[in-house]
């Protein structure tokens, strides 16, 4: 997939990481919070763009997707995931 230039792809990389600058350390996020800050009304057609956001930030190693605690690969994950910024510890969830 090519590297996207879409607005609401940076959008989307703001909003999440804004998000986490205002969490506690080691806190998580849900992808449908950075989907909300896009569109109040209209959040669930953002999650597409909001996970889409959010494996490029992965891949640049600026966040952790995670599922139970531990990080994973967007790719590899199954139902819900939470986002993080990397090295903070699952136990401080």
């Amino acid at each position: 997939m090519a590297m996207s230039t879409d607005p609401n792809q940076s959008a989307a990389k703001e909003a999440i990481l804004a998000l986490l600058a205002r969490r506690a350390p080691g806190k998580t996020i849900c992808p449908s919070e950075a989907a909300r800050t896009l569109a109040p009304d209209g959040w669930r057609e953002q999650m597409d763009v909001v996970r889409q956001a959010a494996a490029t930030l992965e891949a640049q190693g600026i966040i952790d997707i995670c599922q139970g605690g531990e990080s994973i690969l967007l790719s590899e994950a199954r139902g819900p995931i939470r986002l993080r910024l990397p090295g903070e510890s699952p136990s401080d969830r």
